[in-house]
């Protein structure tokens, strides 16, 4: 599928093949056969307001430079929903660390990976993240917290960190890390 100015293409796995998805902003164009419910979820996901935000290539924002180039490790067992955030990371001109799917891997890349900030799926594979948020924590840096459950489900001492709720769109995303960035450097 061909991407044209002014929209975006996305391909997502299913049980009976691959479903191609392309966003504009005027809405979605899909094959008609699409019933599996992932992949409905998961163009609720994509933002049409990004999609006109990348076809422009204008910047609405001066402290978007803020994340030309950072690092940031992504945590996100979704494979949907992480290849939808590593998209709009690269849009925004980050550099993706990871992404790791488990607990484990997330601790590791938390404790040794150089990165700027980290985006955190609260529950991955059914663990909680807080061993990875505290890794991050230990070492200075910033997160976000993404979640579909919104912040009060963030457990203490964690509650005044930046959470994103699913679904969240690109310019929700791009604000919350620019916060979550600006945020560390003053304090």
């Amino acid at each position: 599928m061909t991407a044209f100015p002014g929209e975006a293409s996305f391909a997502f796995p299913t049980r009976d093949g691959t479903v191609r998805l392309r966003a504009r902003a005027s809405g979605f164009a899909a094959p008609p056969a699409i019933g599996d419910p992932d992949i409905d979820r998961v163009t609720a996901l994509a933002s049409v307001r990004g999609v006109e935000e990348r076809a422009s290539g204008v910047s609405t924002d001066t402290s978007d430079q803020i994340l030309n180039g950072a690092r940031v490790l992504v945590v996100e067992d979704e494979a949907a929903i992480s290849m939808l955030l590593e998209d709009m990371l690269l849009d925004f001109g980050c550099d993706v660390v990871g992404p790791a799917a488990r607990l484990s891997t997330a601790l590791e890349m938390a404790e040794k990976e150089t990165f700027a900030v980290a985006i955190l799926d609260v529950n991955v594979a059914g663990e909680p993240i807080y061993p990875v948020a505290e890794a991050v924590v230990r070492r200075g840096l910033p997160l976000v917290f993404s979640t579909g459950y919104g912040g009060a489900g963030i457990r203490e001492p964690f509650r005044d960190r930046p959470v994103v709720q699913k679904p969240f769109s690109q310019q929700d995303l791009k604000r919350t890390l620019i916060a979550a960035i600006q945020g560390a450097t003053t304090a």
